[in-house]
């Protein structure tokens, strides 16, 4: 590595992360962004600032309107907080909160990597004819239409799981993951055989705490998944001006 390539052309971009939402895949997103950078020293990583700010009203409760507390006023002042601490653009590792990025930009000046649009980037990098992705993704995410939103920009056709499967993935984010409960992986391989069943060519991993199913479960090499996590930190290390390790 040259020391140009360590001065990063003299710019230390400083990345905002809200964090907390949650937890458990806040850290597994940083813990990626620290093991995909290229590095041969503490200087080649990445600069952030995290707000693991667990206490934000639950996301998918609010769109289902089974809570009246608004995240969206909750993550905006985070990113005013953020931006005092000058961060050159913020990342929020949920996608359910993309549902709230209009409100969050109204507040700030300082730009959000979207995780939702990079995620369809990659699918469609990936596989550039591809026309039908299967979802999966917290029951808020799903009714938020982000992910249908961004695919149908690019002509592609989002597939949901039916009910009964949504009930699995909400019972594997929510009773599993987010609880510190073992994971019932053969119920998540049902659920995307399900949607492989009905013309998915590959499946979105939409929820954060899936992405931490797919780092322990070692899905990430699987060609079919594309792990919004994983894109996330990718982007990150990018956008913050460092190099992807390859």
């Amino acid at each position: 590595m040259t020391s140009s390539t360590h001065e990063r052309d003299g710019n230390h971009p400083l990345v905002g992360v809200i964090g907390g939402v949650g937890p458990l895949a806040t850290v597994y997103f940083l813990d990626k962004v620290v093991r995909l950078t290229a590095a041969e020293r503490d200087q080649d990583h990445v600069d952030l600032v995290v707000f693991n700010h667990a206490t934000i009203p639950d996301r998918t409760a609010y769109i289902l309107g089974s809570s009246s507390e608004n995240p969206g006023p909750v993550m905006a002042s985070d990113a005013r907080r953020l931006e005092r601490f000058g961060v050159s653009f913020l990342v929020i590792p949920c996608n359910t909160a993309a549902h709230f990025t209009d409100e969050i930009v109204a507040a700030t000046r300082v730009p959000i990597l979207s995780i939702v649009d990079e995620t369809v980037a990659e699918a469609h990098a990936r596989r550039p004819g591809v026309r039908v992705v299967g979802l999966l993704a917290t029951s808020g995410t799903g009714a938020s239409g982000v992910y249908q939103k961004s695919l149908a920009d690019r002509g592609i056709a989002c597939l949901l799981p039916d009910e009964g499967d949504q009930a699995t993935v909400s019972r594997i984010i929510y009773e599993q993951v987010k609880s510190g409960q073992p994971v019932d992986i053969e119920a998540f391989r049902a659920v995307v055989a399900g949607l492989l069943a009905r013309g998915a060519e590959l499946v979105l991993l939409g929820c954060t705490e899936l992405s931490v199913v797919a780092e322990d479960e070692g899905l990430l090499g699987d060609p079919l998944f594309v792990d919004s996590l994983d894109v996330l930190a990718r982007r990150t290390i990018e956008r913050a001006g460092g190099q992807v390790r390859g």
